[in-house]
Parts: structure tokens; sequence; C-alpha cells
């Protein structure tokens, strides 16, 4: 019996609610008009973006195994022992989003017949943005502030930077707002099983999309390259410095052995013959100094190969043909949404205060 009870609140509800529905059915339909025509309004407002991704796979060198390693390993030299520590690939989103690397894409070109583009990415972001009308609303008030303050912090800013030492990187106003749309614009992510990067940006132009792609995963490879090689890229730096010293002070010695031949030919003294010996004993040490650093130059040159990772592009740069922004049917079902729940919110607290108010007149009467 109770459960009927229930089954009978339970009906009863429905048929109101239904009974409400039927009241206001006019209201709710121009709540959804209302809304509809507002959903429009924002999804055309909102410029269109294209997203270009690239897929990256990184397979690191030979290190010391085969190939390279064994023509070493025939000088007894194991580079497997003496591999440089990898890269992970986890860190390349915090590298994508540094500072420098994002300030090293400001001067690429960009260029668009058809939309007449040609500037630098800096200036793209600066000037050739589109934005709804609402942000001129909203930025209103900061525009206005803006014309009652100091002028030359741009000035103050790039003193600083004149002055500021290498290490150090002081951004202009300009500059930190174009490195924070970069960062907003490039984004990165890693699936750690397979070491498989993929590289997406978002741009209002399909060309500015795909050749910020291209130049991202560019640079991401030079700097994969340049980590991984960079210990053996000073140890041959290094090595070559010796080879060259070494190569220079053999001629030396090879030139004054040559010479003290030369001038003592038909000498007999035991004394000559000591300061010839004396001189050829020092072009041979000379020599064997210069044989092993060229010996070595060379095992540094295999390194430098050896350790030099392979990025292999699964998925290049295509120019995309269509937007990725804005998702205009679920923009418009949203507001749709929004307004018929602000539409039944304002008829719950309707028929709630009617409620109440007939409740109260009711309990005045029957005091009276």
């Amino acid at each position: 019996m109770p459960k009927q009870n229930g089954d009978d609140n339970e009906q009863i509800d429905l048929r109101a609610i239904l009974q409400k529905i039927k009241k206001y059915k006019r209201f709710l339909i121009k709540a959804g008009i209302i809304g509809f025509v507002a959903g429009i309004v924002v999804a055309f407002s909102i410029p269109k973006e294209y997203t270009t991704e690239v897929i990256l796979a990184q397979s690191t060198g030979s290190s010391g195994k085969g190939g390279l390693g064994a023509l070493a390993s025939m000088a007894g030299i194991d580079l497997l022992q003496q591999s440089d520590a990898e890269l992970s690939p986890v860190l390349y989103p915090d590298i994508s989003s540094s500072t420098p690397f994002l300030k090293g894409l400001f001067d690429i070109r960009l260029k668009d017949e058809e939309e007449e583009i040609d500037t630098t990415v800096y200036d793209y972001l600066r000037n050739c943005q589109k934005t709804p009308w609402w942000s001129y609303v909203m930025g209103l008030p900061s525009i206005v502030t803006g014309m009652f303050r100091s002028t030359d912090n741009e000035k103050i800013t790039a003193v600083k930077n004149d002055a500021s030492s290498s290490s150090v990187v002081v951004l202009s106003k300009a500059e930190r707002g174009v490195i924070g749309s970069l960062k907003s614009r490039i984004e990165i992510s890693v699936d750690k099983k397979t070491g498989v990067t993929t590289i997406s940006v978002t741009m209002q132009n399909p060309i500015v999309s795909a050749t910020i792609a291209d130049t991202v995963i560019s640079y991401m490879q030079d700097y994969i390259i340049s980590y991984r090689t960079a210990k053996a890229q000073k140890n041959l730096e290094y090595i070559e410095k010796l080879y060259n010293e070494a190569q220079e002070e053999y001629f030396k010695k090879q030139q004054a052995f040559a010479k003290a031949s030369d001038e003592n030919i038909s000498v007999v003294s035991a004394k000559y013959r000591i300061a010839l010996t004396r001189y050829e004993n020092e072009m041979n040490l000379a020599y064997g100094v210069y044989n092993q650093t060229a010996q070595q130059l060379q095992l540094a040159r295999i390194k430098v190969q050896d350790t030099k990772p392979v990025c292999v592009i699964i998925q290049p740069a295509v120019v995309p043909s269509t937007p990725a922004k804005p998702k205009k049917k679920i923009i418009m079902a949203g507001f749709i949404f929004l307004a018929l729940a602000g539409a039944g919110g304002w008829i719950y607290l309707k028929e709630t205060l009617l409620n109440d108010g007939n409740k109260k007149e009711n309990q005045s009467n029957d005091e009276e």
C-alpha cells in the first residue's frame, strides 16, 4: 500500500509539472528562441581557428652498439659507458613553453597571399588577430586607465634589456603578451608508453597554423639533437684544439730536423750527430702525440654521430581545411539549455512564492 501512495504522488507530481509546462509553454518557447538567437550571435562572433597536428617519434642513437660503436671498440673505447643522458619526452611540453623557445619563434616569416599576410609571428599575433565584439567592451576600462599611465615602461624595459646579462631575459609588455598567446596556442602531448609526441598549433589562419607547427617541430628536433650531443660536441671541440696544436708542433719539429740535417750533411763530428739525434727524437715524439690526437679526433667524431638521436616525423604539418573552433552547434545548444534552465528556475520561484502567498492568505482567513 505505501508503494501505491508513492506511485500516486509521483504521478501527481508529473501531472503538475506537465500542467506547468503547458501553462508557461509560450514563455518557455520564447526563452528557447532567445537562447537560440544568443547562441547564433556568440557562435558567429568568435573567429574561426584552425589546428595543425604534427606527430614526432624519437629513436635514440646506437649508443655504442654495433655500427660506429664497433669501430670505436676496436680502439678500446666503449661508447656505451660514455653515452650521455637521454632527454625524456616528458620534458617536451616544458621546453616548448619556455620563454627562450617561444621567443625564438618571433622572427619566423609568415606568408599567405589570399589573406595578404606577409609578416613575422610576433607582428601577426600583435596586429592580425581577430577578436569577438565583446572583448572590446570588456577591454574598454583597461584602455581608459592605460591613457593615464606613464608611457615610459617600454623605454625602461629596453634599457634594462640592453644592460642585462646574457643569462637574464627581460621582456617588454608586448613581448609578454605574445609569449602568453603562443603558450595558449601550442600544445604538446607525449605518450609515455610509446614516446610518440603530438604537437598541435591553433591559429586563426590555416597556413599560419601549419607554418608554425612545422617550425616548432624543427626547433624541437634541433633542441633534442643539441642536448643529446652537447657533451660529445664539447669533447670534439677540445680534441680538435689539441689536434691542431699537436700538428703545428710536429710540423715545427719536422722542419727543425730537416734544417739540422741539411746544415750538417757532411759533418762527421759526434757533437753534431748527437744534436741531430735529439732533433729526430723530438720529431718522433711530436709525431706520436700528433698521431694519437688524430685517432682521438676520429673517435670523437664517431661519438658525436653515435649519440645523435633520430627524430622521425610520422605526421608532417598539413594545412587544415576545416576550422577546429568554434563548435557552433555546441555553443547554440548550450545557450538554449541555459535559457530554458533560467526560465524553469524563474517559473519555480514564481510558483513557490505564489503558493506561499496563497497559504498565508488562507491561514489569515481561517483565523478570522
